[in-house]
């Protein structure tokens, strides 16, 4: 079938309507809320390991039973979502992690890290499923990638607030009101979203012509569809074993990074924020970019299965120089090369994010993601420990980088082996 050129699209897309964005607005800021929440253990572990005395081990121990909680809350999430929808499942995630992060505020060591960290995990993990089943439902399938970048790109920009809101929240009030601070985020998002979502077709805000434009795609089943069926192609398996390979490459940055900039760099709270928050605005263009390119290129005539592949394919060559990182002695330098890294990751990311919605029916959309969200997590897990028992034992973040740099090319040989076509999945 021959598509439209690209500046046709584009102007038949304007003249539908834009209110499909305001949505992507939404997910953007609670991807952004979602990240701050998460990446503070990060930027406070120099200020916990000084007052508590944790190991590195120890502190791998409590990103470990955050994951765990992720691991099992992204696989029920999933399936919580293709059956209530995405409002009331993102509600639910929401109101259970935001209790989680507060929670933190009352921590008195380990055990009590690992447990609201716990929390905090088990709702955070309902972010994406929920996310990617609003877009689903909002977007057509020339758009997904695109709207995906968008809102996952509020990661980066959580991840560039915390370092610079995080320390002055610290030297202010103290580790403990950072986390209630912070808390307030969440609660107002709340509001905005109960507020302003609704399904497409029950929008008063969505005209005829957009709700059109977001049901240009053929027609699919929307009954829910059981785990059983889906564990058994090989679509499913190559969303999940792709999250596999890289989501620990994504732990790793958020929870080991300013842990490495502090040390390598010889900074200290006043100090690496900057840095920090430099590599993951880098990264954030790579959200964007990354799923402005392969919508690109489909609306360009190109089949998803090149645009989502080829794309991927240059996100993992640009992870590469991360190899070389820890010899870098301008921390400046240091900065571009990470950020360099975390804008491929991003990018391949959002790509991978839309498989699920390129080769499922919508009823399935929700459950997939959880899977793979929950495969991804395991491997984060032990990525987790690895990383806490390379740290102690030899001091180096070398075997780790070199981790890094080949993980993107080992998820796109998964991918490309278990789905060369990209065409649904026969369910």
């Amino acid at each position: 079938m021959v598509q439209a050129s690209a500046p046709a699209v584009d102007a038949a897309a304007a003249k539908a309507g834009r209110y499909r964005w305001v949505i992507v607005a939404l997910l953007f800021a609670a991807t952004a809320v979602n990240y701050i929440d998460r990446q503070m253990i990060g930027v406070l572990k120099p200020t916990l390991v000084a007052e508590f005395g944790w190991t590195e081990t120890d502190f791998a121990q409590i990103v470990f039973w955050f994951q765990v909680a992720y691991a099992i809350g992204y696989i029920g999430f999933g399936r919580i979502v293709d059956v209530v929808g995405a409002k009331l499942g993102y509600t639910i995630a929401i109101v259970v992690w935001t209790a989680g992060h507060m929670a933190h505020g009352f921590a008195t060591g380990l055990a009590s890290f690992a447990a609201a960290r716990f929390g905090l995990g088990l709702g955070e993990s309902g972010n994406f499923p929920a996310g990617i089943r609003a877009v689903t439902d909002w977007f057509p399938q020339r758009e997904r990638a695109y709207a995906i970048g968008l809102f996952n790109a509020g990661a980066n920009v959580g991840a560039i607030i915390t370092p610079l809101l995080v320390p002055a929240l610290v030297l202010w009030f103290g580790w403990r009101a950072a986390f209630f601070v912070t808390g307030v985020f969440g609660v107002l998002w709340l509001l905005a979203w109960w507020f302003v979502y609704r399904h497409p077709s029950e929008h008063k805000k969505v005209s005829p012509a957009e709700l059109a434009w977001i049901r240009q795609d053929p027609a699919d089943p929307v009954e829910t569809i059981g785990w059983s069926r889906l564990l058994t192609v090989r679509e499913t398996w190559a969303y999940a074993l792709g999250k596999f390979l890289i989501d620990p490459i994504w732990w790793f940055f958020l929870f080991w990074l300013p842990g490495y900039l502090f040390e390598r760099y010889d900074m200290d709270l006043k100090t690496f924020g900057l840095p920090l928050a430099a590599i993951y605005l880098i990264s954030d263009g790579g959200s964007i970019f990354g799923g402005w390119m392969s919508s690109r290129l489909i609306k360009a005539g190109r089949t998803p299965n090149f645009a989502r592949k080829i794309t991927m394919l240059l996100c993992a060559f640009a992870v590469l120089p991360i190899w070389f990182a820890q010899s870098i002695d301008s921390v400046w330098g240091a900065v571009l090369i990470i950020g360099l890294a975390t804008a491929a990751h991003q990018a391949f990311s959002a790509n991978l994010y839309t498989l699920p919605s390129d080769m499922f029916p919508r009823g399935a959309v929700g459950s997939v993601v959880g899977i793979g969200g929950t495969v991804g997590a395991l491997g984060g897990m032990g990525m987790a420990l690895f990383t806490g028992y390379i740290l102690d034992s030899t001091g180096s973040y070398e075997i780790l980088f070199a981790i890094c740099a080949s993980a993107y090319f080992a998820a796109l040989g998964v991918v490309h082996f278990l789905t060369p076509r990209l065409a649904p999945a026969k369910l």
